[in-house]
């Protein structure tokens, strides 16, 4: 089950800084405004885009380590 986001505004921003999300055009520090929800949905796509990276890396060594047995498959054929 996926963690929560936080909804308190510091927490929102220490995660994004914390992932390297953009936080321009979701603050106005003069008037006090922020769109959290926005920030949020930055949050989450950068997350995915983390465990998508995870899961190529995977899906490559799991490529060649088939490519490494379908080899040793063949030369154990050929002898």
């Amino acid at each position: 089950m996926a963690k929560k986001l936080p909804t308190d505004e510091t927490e929102v921003l220490k995660l994004a800084q914390d992932l390297g999300v953009s936080t321009h055009g979701t603050l106005k520090t003069e008037s006090g405004w922020s769109n959290i929800p926005e920030l949020q949905s930055r949050i989450i796509n950068a997350q995915r885009a983390i465990r998508e990276g995870r899961l190529w890396w995977v899906a490559l060594i799991s490529a060649i380590a088939s490519m490494f047995s379908a080899l040793a498959a063949w030369v154990a054929v050929m002898k």
